[in-house]
């Protein structure tokens, strides 16, 4: 394993996280521009902050936090400043039908579709990332769920 800081250590963190914490940016941003922003905001708040890690899914989960606060800061100031935040979609075409459905869907449910779908994390890791109950979050994906549900079946 590389030591902390070193070019191969950033190199591997930025191979194995920077796409997930990019689908995480845009699913709070919508803005392609932005959430690449926001990442690398991420990792320089990494090399800043140099923080220990007990592995790499603990490595990974931290940048993808920050990564989301970082966004959803983004988010308040382009809020406040009147900015729009809306441009082309990091995504494969394949699924672009279905994002643009879940990209329809409030923040809130937006993100945790996210970590939970396209990430891969349990309801009870996706509450640790976003620093929620559990509950909160298995509620929040039942309604996003029942959301999508219902959205999917208009277009049908």
């Amino acid at each position: 394993m590389c030591s902390f800081g070193t070019d191969e250590y950033m190199e591997r963190v930025v191979k194995t996280c920077s796409n997930s914490m990019l689908r995480a940016a845009y699913s709070v941003l919508g803005s392609t521009a932005d959430a690449e922003d926001a990442v690398q905001d991420a990792f320089l708040k990494l090399i800043e902050k140099k923080p220990q890690f007990k592995s790499k899914e603990h490595e990974k989960a931290w940048l993808l936090r920050v990564t989301i606060n970082i966004s959803k800061n983004m988010l308040k100031s382009a809020a406040r400043n009147n900015l729009p935040v809306t441009e082309e979609i990091p995504y494969s075409d394949d699924k672009s039908e279905l994002l643009a459905v879940v990209m329809s869907l409030p923040e809130r449910y937006r993100t945790v579709i996210h970590l939970y779908y396209f990430e891969g994390y349990s309801i009870k890791e996706t509450a640790a990332i976003l620093k929620i109950p559990a509950a909160t979050a298995g509620t929040r994906l039942a309604r996003a769920r029942n959301l999508l549900k219902g959205e999917i079946s208009d277009e049908l």
